[in-house]
């Protein structure tokens, strides 16, 4: 049975006439990584907030199962980096996460130079926050929301401003403190090709609704090349997939299957499906990675980073 950390239900959020988020439902593992994937305005941020305690639902609840004690002891074992990180641009990194540390009651010099080894701030010295480039300040971001050892790490575009290897270091960090430290991860992103490499779990939000909620095992099996068979003959097609030898395929639903091997042997087996007089509406091989996946179910392909 699955433990999740993070239920939601039916949470809606709406602004004066807008529907920000429409009665959504997600399901949060824990120790996962959560991949919440939307274009600009689909919601992303709306909901990291409400389930951060920085926005109040106009309907639905959310439930931390995970977490013992009342909501407000949940919150304290929640790191955010929501939006802009809250630096004080005339201080230098050390000093933002003094500030924030001295909160949490912790005064240990060595922990917070840990946090800046962390993530890669080790460089910066006196270097007043305000002079960062945009990636510092979202690294900077990142080691304010590990402050306190958090179980939940809740990160909206934590990638963003970043180059080729800031990415690819955010990503090891990242990983390794879902793997080591065993903390629950929900990220938003519009890299999505970088998502693909880090979540263990998705949920596709489009228009303040969640489109598919599913696996990284799940959304792989859908995003691999395959043979798609439509026909009105579903169970009369199996018997000849079987007797052709294939055996990596699944049945989606009463008129399609998807056949994962041999793909080169696609005129053959319409060839047989023909000769066993099946009707087949289309064959064809289908493919596609996570962002062409992404635009089949919403009909759109997030741009540039946007807030909801």
């Amino acid at each position: 049975m699955e433990e999740y950390l993070l239920v939601t239900k039916d949470l809606t959020k709406i602004y004066k006439e807008t529907k920000a988020v429409d009665r959504v439902n997600i399901h949060i593992r824990k120790g996962s990584v959560y991949g919440l994937i939307g274009k600009n305005g689909a919601g992303k941020t709306t909901i990291m907030k409400m389930i951060s305690g920085l926005a109040k639902p106009t309907d639905g609840t959310f439930e931390y199962t995970g977490f013992k004690g009342s909501e407000k002891e949940a919150f304290s074992r929640i790191g955010a980096l929501i939006e802009s990180p809250a630096i004080d641009p005339n201080l230098s990194a050390f000093d933002n996460l003094k500030i924030k540390c001295l909160a949490y009651g912790i005064g240990d010099g060595k922990y917070i130079n840990d946090l800046i080894d962390l993530v890669g701030l080790n460089g910066c010295g006196k270097k007043k926050a305000g002079k960062f480039s945009l990636g510092q300040k979202q690294r900077l971001g990142i080691a304010l929301a590990l402050v306190g050892d958090p179980d939940f790490l809740i990160l909206d575009e934590p990638i963003n401003g970043l180059d080729p290897q800031g990415i690819a270091e955010v990503r090891a960090m990242l990983s390794k403190l879902n793997e080591d430290r065993k903390i629950t991860i929900l990220i938003s992103s519009h890299i999505l090709e970088e998502l693909s490499k880090l979540a263990t779990d998705y949920a596709i939000i489009d228009s303040g609704r969640i489109v598919e909620e599913s696996t990284n095992k799940e959304l792989k099996e859908k995003c691999r090349d395959k043979i798609v068979i439509r026909t009105a003959e579903v169970s009369k097609a199996i018997p000849v997939i079987d007797s052709l030898g294939f055996t990596d395929y699944s049945v989606v639903n009463d008129r399609t299957i998807h056949v994962f091997d041999r793909l080169s042997e696609i005129t053959n087996l319409n060839m047989e499906l023909a000769k066993a007089a099946i009707p087949v509406e289309s064959i064809g091989i289908e493919s596609s990675d996570l962002e062409e996946y992404f635009l089949k179910v919403t009909g759109t392909i997030p741009g540039e980073r946007g807030r909801e």
